[in-house]
């Protein structure tokens, strides 16, 4: 999933904490299980329809709204007000609380809400298994709901093409955080090529390295004088040290 657009929906949600409880409806046609449960749905729907006009949100999102106990025997309400609770999202499987601002009993009651998200991922085309590099024919592009689970998609090639499978990938799965890793590049043992930066200088020299390289993370390389330092790995032989 884009990054953007990752944080468009949490700042959305978070706004919404804010206006939540200044949202509110006149009851008096709206008493029973129904009518509430189709205040919910208008309140989310309406909230969900700002995400699906962000330019940045390729998304298609459909939203359903469970029902109230039909046990519950609520005193009539003159304002209900919906809002989200606090740690809450709308994204999967969250709830919607209705809570009386006007009446003799300030009741509050929740209602079950599924909220889909449908867009392009990269999906697993046959099983990849843990430890295989992938590739680009390892997977297709298709239609999935990134809503479906809390892990975030992996949209940009860049997030898992050459990377390794951190468990068995089964056909049909869509790419989602967690599922790959950074390929480890050398193994400790592995001589390699040091490259030392400073102010106005640049020097190299071999080196051994003491644990295994992953492209953009640290590793540490035994000198040539014996010196242990650490520095980034650039490739499967180089590692930049800054002095």
């Amino acid at each position: 999933m884009h990054r953007n657009l990752w944080v468009s929906i949490l700042g959305k949600t978070a706004w919404l904490l804010g206006c939540a409880m200044s949202f509110s409806a006149s009851t008096a046609g709206a008493q029973g299980m129904d009518d509430f449960q189709q205040l919910a749905q208008q309140w989310v729907g309406g909230t969900v329809g700002s995400l699906q006009s962000d330019h940045n949100a390729p998304l298609r999102f459909e939203v359903r709204v469970g029902k109230l106990d039909s046990r519950l025997r609520l005193t009539p309400c003159g304002k209900v007000e919906p809002y989200l609770a606090p740690g809450s999202r709308l994204w999967g499987n969250s709830r919607i609380g209705l809570q009386c601002a006007d009446g003799v009993t300030r009741w509050n009651v929740s209602l079950p809400v599924t909220i889909s998200a449908f867009g392009k991922a990269w999906v697993i085309r046959d099983q990849v298994p843990a430890g295989a590099r992938l590739v680009a024919t390892d997977v297709v592009e298709a239609e999935v709901d990134w809503a479906a689970e809390s892990a975030q998609i992996l949209r940009d090639e860049s997030l898992w093409l050459g990377q390794v499978a951190t468990r068995t990938l089964h056909a049909g799965q869509p790419l989602r955080q967690g599922m790959v890793r950074p390929a480890q590049v050398f193994q400790a043992g592995t001589q390699i090529r040091v490259i030392a930066k400073g102010v106005g200088f640049e020097i190299s020299s071999d080196a051994q390295a003491l644990s295994g390289g992953v492209v953009g993370q640290i590793a540490r390389v035994r000198m040539e004088n014996g010196r242990i330092a650490s520095g980034v790995v650039l490739d499967a032989r180089t590692v930049k040290i800054e002095i």
